[in-house]
């Protein structure tokens, strides 16, 4: 019973509503903030199981400055726009995109990449259990070789 409440806490933060690090300068503010805060983190890389703890703060230092250093290396733009937050002064939810799977990310698609890693003061679920991504383009490939 405890799972599927941590679960469902993850699923309604993570479908929330959030804001865009449009800028550079707004990604740095970010940090600060998270740095600040004196919310226990977890890091989750979708894809991988989730994390059940928190990190260090330690540990948070150094995913904060690897992931700006990634992020800034392969998202060769002048602005960010790839990163999302619940609350710019306040976060306790934030979504990173992969800057190599961005496909529609604002939202305005029905069915949006999921993000590469995830900062959450919530325990995470699985979001590729609970929010499977669509099959559309295997199908379409699969399409293509079973025309007569």
């Amino acid at each position: 019973m405890q799972t599927e409440q941590v679960s469902q806490s993850f699923i309604e933060a993570y479908q929330g509503s959030f804001s865009n690090m449009l800028r550079w300068e707004q990604l740095d503010n970010l940090w600060s903030q998270v740095r600040q805060s004196r919310q226990a983190w977890h890091i989750y890389a979708v894809g991988e199981a989730p994390p059940e703890q928190t990190v260090s703060a330690e540990q948070l230092k150094l995913f904060l400055t690897e992931i700006t250093a990634l992020l800034r290396e392969e998202h060769q733009e002048d602005y960010c726009g790839i990163v999302y937050t619940n609350d710019k002064n306040n976060p306790t939810f934030i979504k990173i995109y992969d800057p190599n799977n961005l496909g529609v990310v604002c939202g305005f698609s029905s069915n949006p990449p999921l993000p590469g890693w995830i900062l959450s003061v919530v325990p995470p679920s699985d979001l590729q259990v609970v929010l499977p991504q669509t099959s559309s383009r295997k199908r379409w490939w699969q399409r293509i070789f079973s025309a007569p």
